[in-house]
């Protein structure tokens, strides 16, 4: 039986420790296999979804889905630890229990608290190893301790900064696409036939968020679940703007926009396309669509006055379709996994931006009525 506990005790304590040092140390996709990390995730999230699933979607919504990203790493923080202090208190109990305490004998929860307190660097000394090996093993869990401990402090910081960079662009769409977001709208508004300067650097600026969103939320996967802090936008919505736009302005204009329109959308699709296969999504090409003809005519209506789609071109609307197939379906798989509604290529009529209402406006409207 305590050779059964020696093994059980290191294969728990090898199998937390490479997890958590694949989810909060390597700087890379982990590689595919059975992980406790992406096992607790897929748990958790599809009984979030399912709660998610009773409620409108909206507000109560948002809020809702909105504490699963911190909780959900308070409580795998909460289960790694469990797990390691455990696996010592297996070790110890398999060693014959040699621990020293004022009455009675050692026992299971003896050597559970004594696991406990030493890997939280508590020194009670209540309870204290009384041979070689009890000891050894007592200063290797402290230590681990104490290294689990200050690798959590850090990573918490790095990871609340990648989410802080990733908003902060996603809060400038409000006033250059409106919300919610959408790639007419952003076109309408950079107005690319008063000069392509503005919409270049934008697709510039973009280029990098979306690297640095890929970059981030492949190191730390997390960081997707993390909601937005404002209504009617995500990371999602926002890189599904820009895809959207990249597609618009590679048919719709040329020379140095679309070349450089080319290259933003080749970092925005790889960032959907990994993002997917990270999240575990598969691609959805049957949702349904995003831009019928109707939709398109109204499209090309409201973009030739400001510059795009007037060179004259055979088949415009195919070739925006072609580009679409490429990262729609793993827009869509994202969507259906997450539970955030995608953007529309048109914006809604009379659709107010975020910025020009408040919920102080609201309560006074209210109150008038």
């Amino acid at each position: 039986m305590r050779v059964l506990a020696t093994i059980g005790g290191f294969v728990l304590l090898g199998t937390i420790l490479f997890d958590a040092f694949q989810t909060m140390i390597l700087p890379r996709r982990a590689a595919q296999g059975v992980r406790l990390t992406r096992l607790f995730y897929r748990l958790s999230w599809t009984i979030c979804r399912l709660g998610a699933r009773l409620l409108s979607p909206g507000n109560r919504r948002e809020n809702y889905l909105s504490f699963y990203g911190p909780l959900s790493l308070l409580l795998l923080l909460v289960i790694w630890a469990a797990g390691l202090v455990a696996s010592f208190a297996c070790l110890q109990w398999a060693l014959g229990s040699h621990l020293s305490m004022a009455q009675g004998s050692p026992t299971i929860n003896t050597d559970l608290y004594m696991s406990g307190t030493t890997f939280f660097t508590l020194g009670l000394g209540d309870v204290t190893p009384n041979s070689a090996l009890a000891r050894v093993l007592t200063v290797i869990e402290a230590g681990t301790g104490f290294g689990f401990l200050a690798v959590v402090i850090g990573y918490l910081p790095v990871l609340y900064q990648a989410f802080s960079r990733r908003e902060v662009s996603i809060s400038l769409l409000d006033a250059r696409a409106g919300s919610p977001s959408s790639a007419v709208e952003l076109l309408r508004r950079l107005r690319p036939d008063e000069g392509t300067e503005p919409l270049i650097q934008l697709l510039r600026d973009w280029e990098r968020w979306a690297a640095e969103l890929l970059e981030s939320h492949i190191s730390f996967p997390v960081l997707a679940y993390y909601r937005s802090q404002h209504d009617q936008q995500s990371w999602l919505g926002a890189l599904t703007t820009i895809l959207d736009l990249c597609a618009l302005v590679i048919v719709g204009c040329d020379g140095a926009t679309a070349n450089v329109a080319q290259l933003t959308f080749a970092i925005c699709r790889h960032a959907a396309v990994d993002l997917s296969q990270i999240l575990n999504a598969r691609p959805d090409g049957a949702a349904a669509e995003r831009l019928p003809a109707a939709d398109f005519q109204k499209l090309r209506t409201m973009l030739e006055p400001v510059g795009v789609f007037r060179t004259p071109g055979s088949t415009p609307e195919q070739r925006v379709q072609e580009l679409r197939r490429m990262y729609e379906p793993y827009l869509n798989a994202l969507s259906h996994y997450l539970l955030v509604t995608l953007p529309t290529f048109v914006p809604a009529n009379g659709a107010s931006d975020d910025w020009q209402t408040s919920a102080w406006e609201h309560v006074n409207t209210n109150s008038r009525h």
